[in-house]
């Protein structure tokens, strides 16, 4: 591959992964993204002051498959830790990242964080692709590369998480 490639090939990878989430949320009810399809799966929780989002000790299959909600948030984390570690200050923790209350909030953060990781994208140069400058977390010691291939794939995961929630969601409500 070119160099002149590197971001016109990340943003296109990039670009086929969020229509890929566009699909899977399209129509997206409240009620289907907070059921579980086993309780012990990660969910989003409402509580009296605010919500708790839960977090695994350890990761593994016994905890089951996560509610939608839970897949939405966690693209929400990431995708702002992303750009707090590798754009900003580096200072925010997973407890300073709230769900925000309904699925079309959800929808909206994550379009917004969508949008500010392609403007960050666009900005940058062919070289800084290569440079480790903005390449902090969830990858230290890669080049920027790295870690826009990394969210690429994070995308396509959870917009695949959600999409086998839905299909859960649909033959179990039956």
């Amino acid at each position: 591959m070119r160099d002149h490639q590197i971001k016109e090939n990340i943003l296109f990878q990039l670009d086929m992964c969020w229509q890929l989430y566009l699909y899977h949320i399209e129509n997206l009810e409240e009620t289907e993204a907070l059921w579980t399809f086993n309780l012990s799966g990660l969910q989003v929780r409402k509580q009296e002051d605010g919500w708790c989002i839960d977090w695994p000790e350890r990761e593994s299959y016994e905890i089951g498959p996560s509610s939608i909600a839970w897949t939405m948030w966690h693209i929400i984390y990431w995708w702002t830790t992303a750009l707090d570690c590798n754009f900003g200050e580096g200072t925010l923790n997973k407890e300073d990242i709230p769900w925000p209350g309904s699925v079309d909030k959800a929808k909206e953060a994550i379009k917004l964080l969508r949008d500010e990781w392609v403007s960050k994208l666009n900005e940058l140069s062919e070289e800084d692709y290569h440079l480790k400058k903005h390449a902090k977390w969830p990858l230290a010691d890669r080049s920027f590369v790295d870690i826009a291939l990394w969210l690429n794939g994070e995308l396509m995961k959870n917009a695949a998480e959600i999409g086998y929630g839905r299909f859960l969601y649909a033959t179990c409500k039956k």
